[in-house]
């Protein structure tokens, strides 16, 4: 091993917590994750007190950030946007794309196809067009289409295999025909932006998991999702429960996995916590929905065509006010679930193991072991960051 890396300090994985641990690396990939005293080679001293070693982030869910948004279509902007997220914890991910016309959703998806056989993303996301007009959210809804197979194929041509995920109403006429064109190929249909009853999201649901061909992409822990649970759905009512309850139902059988919005913006604290308490941290992707400003100051972006204003933090839709997406990182989203009590441990499944598992990459990222990428992000007691190993070289340097 003419060029390992050796890091001491707590480990803490989807399946591993250590206090005293060690991750070595060579050659990109992890060659030794367990207790410091069973480590064989040299140890290196004690890192500084409190220092964090987890696997590096997944995040399933992400429009952009640092001024760029993978909407654009340009390939030099959306590079930008995937090496921001690299180096503060991100170190796998989507590239969500927000509707637009269809040949702009084209040429979106054939430069995000080069950025995935490039290794800075795993894949695109498909948010869109085949949308409520009821919960568009901020989707334009003059752009929003009945689903459509032929335009649909289109897109996948364009994606050439590139594309992991689309956000698909439930309720609309033909979706489940789309459903099992998706799931034929290996891709993940997600429950978003929907006005559906209890019931058909429920089938939509079932039938993506049923459809869902474990060996198109070799890892049995691909589910369907549910596009950012709570946002752009009607609420829970006791006569009238919707998709939260048929989306919560599935995921606490394990049929599905629900992302959440654990930023303090989308979605309370408690309410985080609850959906935790509910389904498991095993059925739960934190994501982000970073849009443009992520990294950023307060001002004025652009969310595909649509204007946004970020304040404090918070961008909205001009306008309309809606919500536009995130500002957070997906480390972020996890300092904010461990604060609203949830444990470090399922905080970091679900920002690793978990969507790592719903892209079909278990054996690859989202945790520490022998074999893996040696994708490592270092924190430090207070979760702040300290470097990001992606692949076995620095993004970020620790210190």
């Amino acid at each position: 091993m003419n060029n390992e890396l050796v890091l001491r300090g707590r480990i803490v994985t989807a399946t591993l917590e250590i206090p005293d641990g060690v991750v070595a690396v060579d050659g990109g990939l992890v060659t030794f994750a367990g207790p410091a005293s069973e480590f064989s080679g040299v140890l290196p001293k004690a890192g500084p007190a409190g220092q964090i070693l987890v696997p590096g982030l997944v995040d399933l869910h992400c429009h952009g950030a640092y001024g760029s948004d993978f909407s654009e279509g340009d390939l030099d902007s959306a590079t930008r946007a995937a090496h921001y997220l690299h180096s503060h914890g991100t170190t796998t991910l989507l590239a969500s794309v927000v509707t637009a016309k269809p040949r702009e959703l084209i040429t979106t998806l054939q430069v995000l196809k080069e950025l995935t056989e490039r290794g800075l993303v795993a894949g695109s996301h498909l948010e869109g067009p085949f949308l409520s007009r009821q919960q568009c959210g901020a989707h334009d809804p003059d752009l929003l289409l009945m689903p459509d197979a032929d335009l649909l194929e289109r897109l996948l041509a364009a994606a050439g295999g590139s594309l992991a995920s689309m956000t698909l109403a439930a309720e609309l006429p033909g979706a489940l025909q789309l459903v099992d064109l998706l799931c034929a190929r290996g891709i993940i249909p997600s429950l978003g932006h929907t006005a559906a009853d209890h019931e058909t999201a429920a089938a939509f649901l079932a039938r993506s998991a049923a459809g869902l061909d474990s060996s198109v992409r070799g890892d049995g822990g691909i589910r369907p999702t549910v596009t950012h649970l709570f946002n752009a759905m009607p609420p829970l009512h006791h006569r009238s429960p919707g998709p939260v309850s048929a989306s919560l139902s599935a995921a606490r059988a394990g049929q599905a996995v629900v992302e959440l919005i654990g930023d303090r913006v989308h979605v309370a604290p408690d309410v985080v916590k609850l959906v935790f308490d509910l389904v498991g941290a095993g059925n739960i992707a934190l994501v982000t929905d970073a849009m443009a400003a992520t990294g950023l100051n307060d001002g004025k972006y652009r969310l595909g065509a649509l204007s946004v204003t970020v304040s404090d933090g918070v961008a909205r839709l001009d306008g309309t006010g809606a919500i536009a997406g995130g500002t957070a990182t997906l480390l972020d989203v996890v300092r904010a679930t461990v604060a609203a009590g949830v444990p470090l441990r399922d905080a970091i499944t679900s920002a690793s193991a978990v969507p790592a598992s719903v892209l079909g990459l278990s054996g690859q990222a989202g945790d520490l072991r022998a074999g893996m990428r040696a994708d490592v992000v270092v924190l430090d007691q207070d979760l702040q960051l300290g470097g990001v190993l992606r692949g076995g070289a620095w993004v970020r340097q620790a210190g």
